[in-house]
Formats: C-alpha cells, structure tokens, sequence
C-alpha cells in the first residue's frame, strides 16, 4: 500500500512537473500552466466610452466575471468563447513575444499588443462574403485587421494556419507600431505600422506600453506557451534600421 501510494504521489508530482512552461533562453512565461496569475478580465470596448462611477463598476464586474469563462486545464489557458478578455497585470512596449493556440471552426479571435487590436486568428476554411469584403478570413490568420482596408498588414502575406484540432504557433515582434508576425515559421505580417484603433482618424501613434490581451470571441480557444523577452533599445534600433533598408 505505501508503495503504490509513493508511485501515485510521484506520478503526480511528474504531472505537475510536466506543466510547468519551459521558456526559451532569454524570454520569460507569463502564464504559470496551473492558474490566472498575472491574468485578470478585461474588454476595453465595453469601457472605452465609460467614465467615473460607472466605469469602475463595469470594470470590477469584468474582473469578478473572468474565472467563469477562463480555467487552466492541462498545462493550457482556456476560453469557453465568452466573457471578458484575459489581460495581462504587466504592461510592455517593445518585445518578441511566443505564443500558441488551438481552436474551433468559426473562430474568431486574436492577440491585442499594448491594449489594441489585434493579431487576427481566423476560421481559414469560411467563405469570403462579397458583402463584407474587409473580412477575408480565407487569407489565414495573423494579419492586422483593425489596420485600414488596404493598408499593409491587414491582411497576411501567406496563408500559414494549420487544421483544427492542431497547435498554431505565432511568433510576434513589436517595436514602436512596427510589427512582425510569423504563423507556424512563417512570415506573414512584415513590419507594418500597427495603427492605433482607439484613435478614429488613426493619427495617433500607439501608446509606449499597454497589457497583452487574448480576445474571446464566440468559440473556444486555448492557449499555451505564452513567452515574452522585452527588447532593449539598441537592438530596437538596430531592428528598425535593417527593416528601413529593404
């Protein structure tokens, strides 16, 4: 009996273990695997246009409200397509950031850099519709879609989404507006300006630092790997410069 309840203890132990994020050298987990820490709920579009009093209740609303939508389940965050979205306590201006997910048909998702939207996450199998021609989620996922029709980014250079029920990886790279985005290794969104969506008239560059936010949007998603490594200011520079040259 004490050796089956020993094995039992370390095959949980090893469980646990298993889970824990491995991130790569320089980067850092900003999910646990095991809980919300660092995670609380958030959807700017409900507050946006909110002030005082009514702003702060919608808000703690929101936070009270994340945990019922939001779990960890197997070493993985997971929506149930509902409910504010999971926002980072940290905020952070340039950075590289890791990520992967897996999702349902019908998805409609993305990752929100400094508080705004988004790197999108498509259903790569739905049909254009001629009658929204701005939505073209047979393109892929991973392009900046709250950018203006047109404009570079909005749409992914590549189709690079993989089948339902497997893993996507996304590979982000944010400095300045300038973003960079890979999907599955490859390139699809190659250092456009990210224009800033609160701003109506897009002439407002986007703010210095902001949370990462993981958008829910009537499906489930899940999430794991969540890795950042923040970008210093000489390879910034140096990053910028060699992007100008091509």
């Amino acid at each position: 009996m004490k050796l089956s309840l020993t094995l039992a203890t370390l095959f949980v132990s090893s469980l646990l273990h298993a889970a824990d994020p491995q991130p790569p050298e320089g980067f850092k987990a900003i999910f646990n695997g095991k809980d919300l820490t660092g995670w609380y709920g958030l959807n700017p579009h409900s507050t946006v246009k909110l002030t005082g009093e009514k702003k702060e209740a919608t808000l703690k609303t929101m936070r009270d409200e994340f945990a019922s939508n939001w779990k960890v389940e197997n070493g993985e965050l997971v929506n149930d397509g509902h409910g504010p979205y999971a926002t980072t306590d940290a905020e952070y201006g340039d950075i590289e950031f890791l990520i992967e997910y897996k999702t349902v048909a019908k998805a409609d998702s993305g990752i929100y850099l400094r508080g705004t939207p988004q790197v999108q996450i498509w259903d790569k199998t739905q049909v254009f519709d001629p009658k929204k021609p701005d939505r073209k989620p047979h393109l892929g996922s991973g392009g900046l879609f709250n950018n203006t029709p047109g404009k570079p980014g909005r749409d992914p250079l590549v189709l690079a989404d993989k089948e339902f029920g497997e893993w996507n990886a996304f590979r982000i790279r944010q400095i300045g507006d300038r973003t960079w985005v890979w999907l599955n290794d490859k390139l699809v969104v190659d250092g456009a300006v990210m224009e800033n969506y609160w701003d109506v008239k897009r002439e407002t560059p986007l703010p210095a630092k902001g949370p990462i936010m993981l958008q829910t949007h009537g499906g489930e998603i899940r999430w794991r790997n969540l890795f950042v490594r923040e970008i210093g200011a000489e390879e910034a520079k140096k990053i910028l410069a060699e992007a100008e040259k091509k």
